[in-house]
């Protein structure tokens, strides 16, 4: 596995078909909000659209690959999200997949 950040995001895709409940909106002002698609907000819940436990800026097959179709604009809490993170291999675990260590995550 690659130490690049985002080509081990990019292989994976868990964080973001982990819940329906996870991408909450918790620290974004009105105007990063306004900034993501109205078709992708559920506006009843303060969160991303989800399709089950899928959010609906998810791109791709988990755990082959996957981009976010909003990453430019995407919430906080995905960005909080990071590549071997407790949040991350909890998802990865989800599934099936093994954590992340610190050495993959730190390796050229």
């Amino acid at each position: 596995m690659t130490g690049d950040l985002s080509t081990l995001c990019q292989s994976c895709g868990a964080c973001c078909a982990y819940s329906a409940d996870w991408p909450r909106f918790s620290l974004e002002s009105d105007a990063a909000l306004a900034r993501i698609p109205q078709a992708l907000v559920d506006d009843s819940q303060g969160r991303m659209r989800c399709e089950g436990d899928r959010c609906a800026a998810l791109t791709g097959k988990v755990g082959v690959a996957t981009a976010c179709s909003i990453y430019a604009v995407r919430p906080d809490v995905c960005r909080a999200c990071q590549p071997g993170d407790p949040e991350c291999n909890m998802a990865r675990a989800r599934y099936g997949f093994a954590a992340l260590t610190p050495a993959e995550v730190a390796a050229p």
